[in-house]
Parts: structure tokens; sequence; C-alpha cells
């Protein structure tokens, strides 16, 4: 859940710059009638020479010689639904500077609170910027959304862990990207990853079971790398109701939160949460406070946080089946992948346990997926340890599906 993968840009940075170009495609997408597009403004280019010395610079050891692209940097606007309309979304399109045809990666960061972590708030001289560069200049259209309530759509909340707003506004980006790849006369074969860890996981799993539900034209999803997400929510509901104590509150408050907001439930804080954390939530979730601050405001002791009768009777007394239904309409257990999907997740992982992901395999093979197109990994470490092998790893599947 926590924003992983762009903090620890050394470990990105290692991972992307061997991983080469995708293949060409028979399947050349077909531009789409509906424009998606809004908006894109440049914000940071660098030649391929450039990346190279800034690799030999600061002592990382890669090959300097897989950054084969000039690179440019836009930070885009676009179109995606909400609330029975639409709104405007905002992130980050990192292009290559060739005539190749090129594959496109669609990379989910984790949560978010602060709006000002957003990735179309980087600077050129952030590192961040950089790592997205380095996507780029190794062959992929590099997309990043901020995912709604950030950037261009922070006037919302985020709809965190909310299923469907979070797969669609992923989708939409990936056709603006295609939008603004063809203006600037960037070659896409088609072929589509999509990776991401912790709530990253979570967005390329929902993701993934969007396009297969709904395919995209011009799309050939090839493989997905979810990692840690909180796939079976319900599953994770149950989890902490069981703990005397959670260390992370604010992710569950978070959520609660957000589900307040979509279905539209006003005294859902209070069914939920104890005083004086049921009336203290709205406004920890203001878009200007990190995770330690909100988890300051509120209390790890399950006990004093969520309210007694919700403990004992989430899933028996009927006034609290909306509650229930929440998390389960939101976990993705409920479909069968066809498409290659490997899933990893640290062993001593104490923020979103292991078994979330053990059960989730163990739902979508009973769905009938099978176990040539889904994988478990489980990794050394804990949520935020677990991320250098898990890039480590995808390397080599991305190689060899290349």
């Amino acid at each position: 859940m926590k924003y992983f993968l762009i903090k620890n840009i050394r470990t990105l940075l290692i991972a992307l710059t061997v991983i080469v170009s995708a293949c060409n495609s028979d399947n050349d997408p077909q531009p789409s009638n509906e424009q998606f597009l809004v908006s894109s403004e440049f914000v940071y280019a660098t030649t391929a020479a450039q990346l190279k010395l800034l690799i030999q610079f600061a002592g990382i050891d890669v090959n300097p010689n897989e950054f084969l692209y000039d690179i440019e940097i836009y930070k885009v606007t676009y179109t995606t639904s909400y609330d029975e309309g639409t709104i405007t979304a905002s992130g980050l399109i990192a292009l290559p500077k060739t005539t190749q045809e090129v594959g496109m990666l669609s990379f989910h960061h984790g949560t978010l609170t602060n709006r000002a972590d957003a990735p179309s708030n980087f600077s050129a001289s952030d590192y961040n910027a950089i790592s997205y560069a380095a996507m780029a200049s190794v062959g992929f259209i590099g997309v990043i959304p901020d995912y709604l309530g950030f950037g261009s759509s922070s006037s919302i909340l985020h709809p965190y862990y909310v299923e469907e707003l979070t797969a669609s506004s992923v989708i939409d980006m990936l056709k603006a990207a295609t939008e603004l790849a063809r203006q600037k006369n960037i070659q896409f074969n088609g072929k589509l990853f999509l990776a991401g860890y912790s709530e990253g996981g979570y967005a390329t799993m929902a993701t993934h079971k969007a396009i297969e539900e709904n395919p995209l034209d011009g799309f050939t999803l090839t493989a997905s790398f979810p990692g840690a997400g909180a796939y079976d929510l319900k599953g994770m509901q149950q989890h902490i109701f069981n703990l005397q104590e959670y260390t992370d509150p604010h992710y569950l408050a978070y959520m609660a939160r957000a589900y307040q907001l979509h279905y539209d439930r006003d005294n859902l804080l209070t069914d939920f949460f104890n005083e004086p954390y049921a009336s203290r939530i709205p406004g920890l979730f203001d878009g200007q406070k990190g995770a330690d601050a909100i988890n300051s405001q509120l209390t790890p002791v399950i006990a004093d946080l969520i309210q007694g009768d919700v403990l004992t009777g989430i899933d028996t007394d009927p006034q609290y089946q909306y509650l229930s239904d929440a998390f389960t309409e939101n976990s993705l257990t409920d479909w069968k992948p066809e498409v290659k999907m490997f899933m990893y997740h640290g062993l001593s992982d104490a923020t979103v346990p292991y078994q979330n992901s053990v059960d989730t395999f163990n739902k979508l093979i009973s769905n009938g997926a099978s176990t040539s197109d889904i994988s478990l990994t489980p990794l050394e470490g804990t949520h935020s340890s677990a991320i250098e092998p898990y890039i480590a790893d995808i390397i080599g599947k991305l190689l060899s599906l290349k």
C-alpha cells in the first residue's frame, strides 16, 4: 500500500534499465473515434547519453548501453468516468524517441494521502522523473497514472480500493497514451504490460480483470505483475478484525472514508468507528497529510478504533450488511484470469498478509483459472523490503515475454 515503488528509485531504475524493447506485433492499434486525451504538457527530456552518464556517475551496477533512446516526459490530462459523468484525470507519459515499434508498460504506484506526492507533480530534477525516463529509454511507452483524487482531479477524494473506478481510470489513460503516441509519431506495437506494488498491485489486478472482461481495441494484454495488493478485501477486513493491534490504521480509515462517499452512506464512519475517530477521519484525508500524520491521530488498538458491534456482527447483523457487501464487491476474487498474471507477496508482510494473496490465488484457481496462466511467488521480506526481489523477478519475466 505504501509508496514503495516510487520511493525506491534506485531499485526501480536498475529494473527498468535491463528491460528491452517489446517485439513488433502484427496487431497494430486502430484509432478510436472517441478521444480521451485532453492536454499534454512537456515537462522533461533527456538523451540516452545523459542517462548513461547519470548511471555511471551514480555507480549503479548496470550496463549503461541498455539505455537505447532519448526520451520525453509529458504531463497529461484525460477524461474518465466518475459519478455517472466524466472527470478530468492526470498522470505522466514517458515516450522514447524512436521509429521502432515499442510496447507499453503501465506502472501503478502505492498508497498516497498527500496530493503533493502525485507523479504529475514531479519536477525534472526529481529522481522519480528519472526513473520514468529510464522506463521509456529502454523501449516502452511508460504510463504512470496519478489515480483519481490526485493531480487534476484533486477536488475529490481518491476512491481508495474501489475496483471499478480504479480500473477505468487506468484504462482511459492507456487510451490517452496511444493518442499522445500517435501525435508524437511513436509507433505502439499493441503489447501491453501492467505492473504495480501494494495499492499498485491492486490497481494492476483490477485493470487486468477489466481488460479481460472487456478487451481493448488495439491492445494485446501480454502479462501483468501485481505485487502485495489487498486483493481479497473481505479477507483483509476479517484479518484486521481478528488482530489486537494494526499499526497502520490509516489504511482502514482511508478505505472507509472512500466507501462512505462512493456508496453515499453518511452513517458509515459512525457505524464503523468509535469516537473521537469517526468524527476525526474526514479531516485527516484533506490531501495535505502523509500516512504518519494520519496514523498519529488514530489508534492501532482495534477494540478502541472499531465499534464493538461491528467487530462481532458485521457478518450477522443486517444493519451492517452494506459494510460487508462493500468489502466483498471490491474484492478481486470473482473472476478467472486467462492472460498470464504473475502474483508476488512478501512472506513477512504485516501490512497486507501473505495469506491474502494465497487466498486470492486459490479462489481464482477454484474459479477455473489454470496454473499455467497464473502463479504466486513468495518473496523474502516485509511489505517494504520485498519490493527489491519483486523487481528482480519481474525483469526475467518481461525478458521472456518480450
